[in-house]
């Protein structure tokens, strides 16, 4: 069960940021609102939400997912792929650290995003991605091995289809994982409860299991009813302001 998330909001460059969909310029007021609605459903589902000022020197900040992967026993700051992201983590640091008395770092030559990492318990998928290469990938599973958990690698640099591999995956617990299509047969994901995402909604892939809720981006019907028959209990949130700049709904925290 969740206790706390960690957010910031985004700012007033977040126009500015990186992105590869062609959706068009998102609008901020309704980015604003999208967010404020994102952290009162944390706040639903049980959760002392953590609000951090927008910072203007990093337009992609607002997508704090990727500065940490979180642990029961630690956390482990990442080091992100792109080089205009760099300097998220160090104003973080603090804040994770507040609640981790332990905390791990990726050291250069690795980079590590966090949202290329898709815990399912004591398992992790690590994505090696054009943001993620092998190196953070070897240091982060050091880290892990450390705190008793294990890991696999999945390859995902040549999917133009997602951006990070937790843009295609979703562990909900309960053994269920959602999955693009194309993730669909995957050796790794066999012995798992999966729930197959169709390709007109490959987006809503990146949902969110929070306490007894799910968090799935909104106008997504067929996952929504595929949610229910499994007795999962959706909760569908807009955002389509974020989608505009490639973030999904896991990328707007950090939940521990």
């Amino acid at each position: 069960m969740f206790q706390h998330a960690i957010v910031r909001i985004p700012g007033s460059n977040f126009a500015d940021g990186l992105t590869g969909a062609d959706l068009g310029m998102p609008d901020f007021a309704t980015a604003l609102r999208q967010h404020v609605q994102y952290c009162e459903a944390l706040t639903t589902c049980g959760l002392e939400v953590v609000t951090l000022a927008a910072d203007l020197a990093y337009p992609d900040s607002t997508f704090v997912e990727d500065t940490a992967v979180l642990t029961p026993q630690a956390a482990i700051l990442t080091r992100p792929g792109a080089p205009t992201r760099a300097g998220e983590v160090a104003a973080i640091r603090d804040e994770i650290a507040r609640f981790f008395p332990t905390v791990f770092e990726i050291q250069s030559p690795g980079t590590l995003d966090g949202g290329d990492i898709c815990e399912a318990g004591t398992h992790f998928f690590l994505g090696l991605s054009q943001r993620s290469n092998e190196e953070g990938l070897r240091q982060l599973a050091g880290y892990l091995d450390r705190l008793g958990c294990n890991s696999s690698i999945i390859d995902v640099r040549d999917m133009i289809s997602i951006l990070h591999l937790k843009s295609g995956i979703a562990y909900l617990g309960d053994n269920a994982l959602v999955l693009i299509e194309e993730f669909a047969g995957h050796p790794q994901f066999k012995n798992y409860r999966r729930i197959v995402v169709s390709e007109e909604e490959s987006y809503a892939a990146n949902c969110v299991r929070v306490n007894d809720r799910v968090l799935i981006p909104s106008g997504n019907p067929k996952l929504l009813a595929q949610l229910n028959a499994n007795g999962f209990h959706p909760l569908p949130l807009d955002m389509s302001e974020f989608r505009k700049m490639d973030g999904g709904l896991s990328c707007l925290s950090l939940r521990f």
